[in-house]
C-alpha cells in the first residue's frame, strides 16, 4: 500500500493547526499560507 510519509507541512496562522502539501498547491506551495478557504476569509480577525 502506498503511503505519503514525507509531505511538507505548514502551520496555519489563523487556526494554528498543521496542514500538509496537496497536489492542487503544487505550483504555488511557497505562497500557500492558510489551510482552508474558511481560514483565509477569517484572517482579518487575527493578526
Amino acid at each position: 500500500m502506498h503511503k505519503k510519509p514525507h509531505l511538507p507541512e505548514k502551520i496555519c496562522p489563523v487556526c494554528q493547526r498543521p496542514f500538509t502539501w496537496r497536489k492542487k498547491w503544487a505550483k504555488d506551495w511557497d505562497n500557500v499560507r492558510y489551510c482552508s478557504e474558511r481560514c483565509r476569509r477569517s484572517r482579518s480577525g487575527q493578526s
